[in-house]
């Protein structure tokens, strides 16, 4: 009988070429220093430190009691897909039926199933950098080549036309993007947004992937403007949403996409084959979200820019710290390349992930490297912590780079 073979190398190619999510990879790292019983301060992962609103859990209760126990149909369940039309003509101006939306397991998996049901081999994605970490990775599952555009310091971390106009070329199938932006916390403005849509319609081919996930934390005077509302490219815009961030919901995992109806139907065809329709329990929580008071929503949003303000103020403390300041989201994006090459007088400062690494080794941090954001002199630092970890925090990171000359 021959022996099995149980070595990594034997994995399919497209496994052995994925990297590892560095968000989740640091958070594991920081899980196994505090069980050993270290005081470890984490912020790494990009989760909400609230409870799910008391109403959206009644909501589930009940959905249990009313006997929601079975499969939920592929695209979500008619009502959610409504509320969630009605939700798209009524905050972001997008004309879409119920016909247009499709449900799944997180908005990461309403990105993946764009790309898998938009790019072929060879096709060409153009990310807007700095930019979420398994975007570049879904790409490269699709087969696709990821085209990043670096978005300056000085710009806010924000792509120009130009810089787009110029990525753009004869394989070009997605232009791909988030405002509020993960990891940077950068919005783009509705001027912004009109200047890179006028490239893009110049372009009858190319589609935008727009993720909106982090919508409602939006510290900017005017508030939140989704591309997809502009009449020039509105089918070519697949809008990316979910709960799990403004509501608090992330282990309920539901996402969501408004698209034109052909590739709403392609992603249901996808979907069916792999995952079917997503948890009916959530689907009903998600319901009453959606369709119910925003109130905590927006107490979320007033902490979030808080402790926004309270974090930037003690990292513009640190010596060598360049900090910009984040119009949504929660993180903190500051580029500290001014420690590279500097060493404590065992461990010499390469880069970011070693900065990251010798940070959390030393006083118990964990943060992120900006390497797999694309953006290699920066770290990302998650601000959805309590204001006392956060003060500790930043008194640890001040400490530690003393040590560093």
């Amino acid at each position: 009988m021959s022996a099995v073979v149980e070595t990594a190398s034997s994995l399919a190619d497209r496994i052995i070429a994925l990297e590892e999510s560095s968000t989740l990879g640091m958070t594991k790292k920081a899980r196994e220093l505090a069980a050993q019983g270290h005081k470890v301060i984490s912020l790494s992962v990009g989760e909400p430190d609230f409870k799910t609103p008391k109403h959206i859990c009644e909501a589930a209760k009940q959905a249990i009691d009313e006997g929601y126990h079975g499969y939920s149909p592929v695209a979500g369940y008619a009502d959610l897909r409504k509320a969630i039309a009605d939700k798209f003509k009524n905050e972001n101006n997008i004309n879409w039926k119920a016909e247009n939306i499709v449900v799944s397991t997180g908005a990461k998996h309403s990105l993946a199933n764009v790309i898998q049901v938009l790019v072929n081999p060879g096709d060409e994605v153009v990310i807007l950098a700095p930019y979420w970490v398994s975007y570049s990775e879904m790409v490269k599952l699709a087969e696709g080549k990821s085209v990043v555009i670096d978005g300056s310091f000085e710009n806010n971390f924000k792509v120009t036309p130009d810089q787009l106009e110029a990525a753009i070329t004869e394989r070009t199938r997605i232009v791909m993007f988030a405002s509020p932006n993960n990891p940077t916390g950068s919005v783009y403005s509705e001027a912004e947004l009109r200047e890179l849509a006028a490239v893009i319609a110049k372009h009858e081919n190319v589609f935008v992937l727009a993720d909106e996930i982090y919508e409602y934390i939006n510290f900017t005077p005017q508030g939140h403007f989704s591309i997809g509302s502009i009449p020039e490219i509105h089918d070519r815009v697949i809008t990316v949403n979910g709960v799990a961030k403004g509501y608090a919901m992330t282990g309920w995992r539901i996402g969501y996409i408004g698209a034109a109806k052909w590739i709403a139907d392609g992603v249901e065809k996808l979907q069916g084959q792999v995952t079917s329709g997503t948890g009916s329990i959530s689907q009903r929580a998600a319901l009453a979200a959606i369709s119910g008071p925003k109130d905590a929503a927006k107490e979320m949003c007033e902490a979030y820019e808080r402790r926004r303000n309270l974090v930037v103020g003690l990292l513009k403390e640190i010596p060598g710290f360049k900090v910009n300041m984040p119009e949504g989201a929660f993180y903190a994006f500051p580029d500290i390349s001014e420690y590279f090459g500097k060493s404590d007088g065992t461990t010499v400062i390469k880069d970011s992930d070693d900065f990251c690494t010798w940070l959390l080794n030393e006083v118990y941090v964990a943060t992120v490297a900006g390497s797999g954001f694309g953006a290699p002199k920066c770290i990302r630092i998650s601000t959805a912590a309590s204001d006392e970890n956060l003060v500790e925090a930043c008194r640890r990171i001040k400490e530690a780079v003393a040590k560093l000359n």
